[in-house]
């Protein structure tokens, strides 16, 4: 199963639009907030250990 990245998981923002920079300084310390797939929203915990974010379409993701 490939991954299409069509949108910033930072922003929501389509990434054919203006730059994301800002977004991707952004993610060096904060979790994704958006599914870089479908747009939606996810669901975000964040512990000591790191972060899980779940989209209700496209599942699950941890930090690295």
């Amino acid at each position: 199963m490939s991954t299409r990245t069509t949108f910033c998981d930072h922003c929501g923002d389509p990434l054919s639009g203006p730059a994301h920079e800002t977004c991707a300084r952004r993610r060096e310390l904060e979790p994704p907030r958006y599914c870089a797939e479908c747009r939606r929203r996810m669901t975000v915990q964040v512990t000591p250990r790191g972060w899980t974010a779940k989209c209700v379409e496209h599942g699950m993701r941890t930090s690295p």
